[in-house]
Order: C-alpha cells, then structure tokens, then sequence
C-alpha cells in the first residue's frame, strides 16, 4: 500500500524561523542550514545546556511509550539517534522476558548530516544497535504507507517543522489503530520563578555557549528563539487532538521546561 498525500498548502505560507515569520521554503533552508552547521556538536551542546538532564528527560519519554518486542517504532527528527537506541535496548530487554519478535526501530530525520553524526557515534562508539535502521525524510511527507507502524516518537524537533499540523496528521496517518503517539518538546514554565530563571539561563548563557563550543552563536540563538515561539502545552494538546488522537495527556519535566504529549490512534 503506498503512503496518501498529505494536504497541500500554498508554497509561500508564512512559517515562524525564531522570532522571524518566513515563507515555507525559506525555513526549511534555514533549519536545513541550523542543522548543517550544528551536527557534529550537537550532543555535546545537548549536555552543556541541559547540564545533562536532557538524559533524564528521554528516559522518561522511552518510558512512557513503552517499546515492545516485534513493534515497529518510527522515531522521527530522531537526529543522531538517542531515543533510539533507548527503545531499542528496552524492546530487547522485554523480549528477553517474555520472547516475541525483534522490534524495528527507525530513526528518521530531515538533516542528512544529523544521520551521518548518528552513524559516526555507533562507528566510533561502537553504540549501534541491530534494531535500528537510519533514513533521510520528512515529517510532513513521510515515506510510509498508512497504518504501517506501531508507535510514533518525535522528540525535540516537531518545532522545526514548517507546519507542525501537517506533520501531525501524518503521524495520526501512518499510526496503526492502536498506535502510540509521543513528542518530547521543550515546553513553556509553569511557575514564574522557573520561567524568569530559564529565560536567563537560554538567552543569555546557550548562544554563548554555541559560540564557545561550536563557534556558531546564530543557530542557538534560533534554536531559544524557536522554543518561545512553540504553542504552551494547553494549545499544543489541542493541536494533538485535532489531528484525530484521543486521551492525549501531558506530563511536565523540569517544571514545565519540557514536556511529554502522548497520545492514542483510536
């Protein structure tokens, strides 16, 4: 069965790049380019401006969706390959206790050089897993037939998207009924102390540090940018049930910096 199309849009639609509004092209050049330039740092920058917590985000985010043994995982802007590795290890583990087949976990990201960095990781590293398999596509247009996978993760990348609607029908289209919807986002604060000390800290401190570590303060600049201008978790958990998922919750981390939105293809 070959993957529907998804809903056309006018090609020059206004799409948000940081604090600027750009037409849809131009921001997936300039993503392209964000993540062109920051691919090889990019783990490195995860840990120095989460100081390390992000770890303990995705492994509550792989905890919740739950990886089983035989399922097929689509883990898209999966990026140099976290998340998967996580469902991957989890999957073996349950299949370990209770059998079943070999879970399929595809890592599937835009940025041609974050895939590249991910491989390089299990080449150097010696960290690849024999569940999981690396491919270049879009979440907007993914490359599946509807009703082809058993859960969907996207997990600090749905913000980059042009139309972040469209990239969630699409998963709603790909999931199987049943299918397990999960995004990990940076999110909006929920107290004012948290909100007034994470502004401090991402606008002043994570450029500097882009420009330290990476020599590219620009990026990290678009990349705090882009986290302000993402829907607060109310509105993004709507957007979620639009696009025809049911009994979505959300779960704040770190006070609301980030946050998991699951939800159910049912």
């Amino acid at each position: 069965m070959s993957a529907s199309q998804p809903h056309s849009r006018p090609e020059d639609q206004a799409s948000s790049f940081g604090f600027r509004d750009v037409g849809d092209k131009e921001k997936v050049r300039l993503v392209r380019g964000v993540f062109d330039s920051v691919a090889s740092s990019y783990d490195l920058m995860n840990d120095l401006m989460s100081g390390g917590v992000h770890r303990l985000w995705k492994d509550a985010a792989a905890a919740r969706l739950n990886p089983r043994p035989g399922e097929v995982i689509l883990d898209v802007a999966g990026g140099t390959g976290d998340m998967a590795r996580r469902y991957a290890r989890m999957a073996r583990r349950a299949q370990q206790r209770r059998g079943g087949e070999d879970a399929s976990v595809i890592v599937m990201d835009y940025n041609a050089e974050m895939v590249l960095a991910g491989l390089h990781k299990d080449q150097q590293k010696g960290t690849g897993e024999p569940e999981v398999s690396w491919s270049v596509g879009d979440a907007m247009n993914l490359p599946l037939p509807d009703a082809s996978i058993d859960a969907y993760s996207i997990s600090f990348g749905i913000r980059n998207v042009a139309h972040i609607d469209q990239a969630l029908r699409e998963a709603r289209r790909v999931l199987k009924p049943g299918g397990r919807f999960l995004c990990l986002e940076f999110s909006r604060p929920t107290t004012g102390p948290v909100r007034r000390a994470y502004d401090a800290w991402s606008f002043n401190a994570i450029p500097a540090i882009g420009q330290w570590v990476a020599r590219d303060r620009d990026s990290y600049q678009y990349l705090v940018e882009s986290i302000r201008r993402f829907p607060d978790q109310i509105a993004f958990k709507a957007m979620i049930e639009a696009a025809g998922f049911r009994n979505v919750a959300v779960t704040n981390l770190s006070g609301g910096v980030a946050a998991i939105h699951f939800g159910w293809a049912i």
